[in-house]
């Protein structure tokens, strides 16, 4: 098996794992439920961020109509994995709206890269990876704030879980 098939395989598992952790009855997260509907933003023509200024940690929250070019940078985390310890995630959000992602399955000899456009939906809440490959399914994330990106479900809903399904912005010049 080729290691885009196993991580489309252990995701497909993680969010079945998930789904059937569900307690009965609709019972979506109330900003979720007043949340408009998702209009994706079209890709803003934006400039390189400089490349000589280090990043602060700023945990406030994300700002309305967010700043692609601004917002662009570094976002590491261990996600949870259905049949291994855990995967070692990797996102770089571009200042010119691409992206890459590299993930690494802890205790196995499998990495997984991806690569393709990010738009910001639902006024700067959510942002959307889509990949190049349309083997490879879009990835949603909740924008926690500046300095954190929690990952969404397929239909862009929190994961109820005891989990943590975060990624941190890395220190690192942009």
């Amino acid at each position: 098996m080729t290691h885009r098939t196993l991580f489309t395989l252990a995701l497909c598992a993680a969010a079945l794992a998930l789904a059937a952790c569900k307690p009965s009855g609709d019972s979506a997260a109330p900003a979720a439920a007043d949340a408009p509907a998702a209009t994706a933003a079209a890709p803003a023509a934006v400039e390189e961020a400089p490349t000589d200024v280090l990043r602060e940690v700023d945990n406030s929250p994300a700002p309305e109509g967010l700043d692609v070019r601004a917002f662009a940078g570094s976002f590491k985390g261990t996600l949870p994995c259905a049949d291994c310890p855990g995967i070692d995630s990797t996102l770089e959000l571009k200042g010119d709206g691409s992206y890459t992602t590299h993930d690494v399955y802890q205790e196995r000899d499998a990495s997984f890269d991806s690569a393709g456009t990010w738009t910001v939906e639902e006024a700067g809440k959510r942002i959307r990876l889509d990949p190049n490959s349309k083997d490879e399914v879009d990835r949603l994330y909740e924008v926690v704030s500046n300095d954190e990106l929690r990952m969404l479900d397929g239909d862009g809903k929190a994961i109820e879980s005891g989990l943590d399904y975060s990624l941190r912005r890395t220190m690192s010049a942009q």
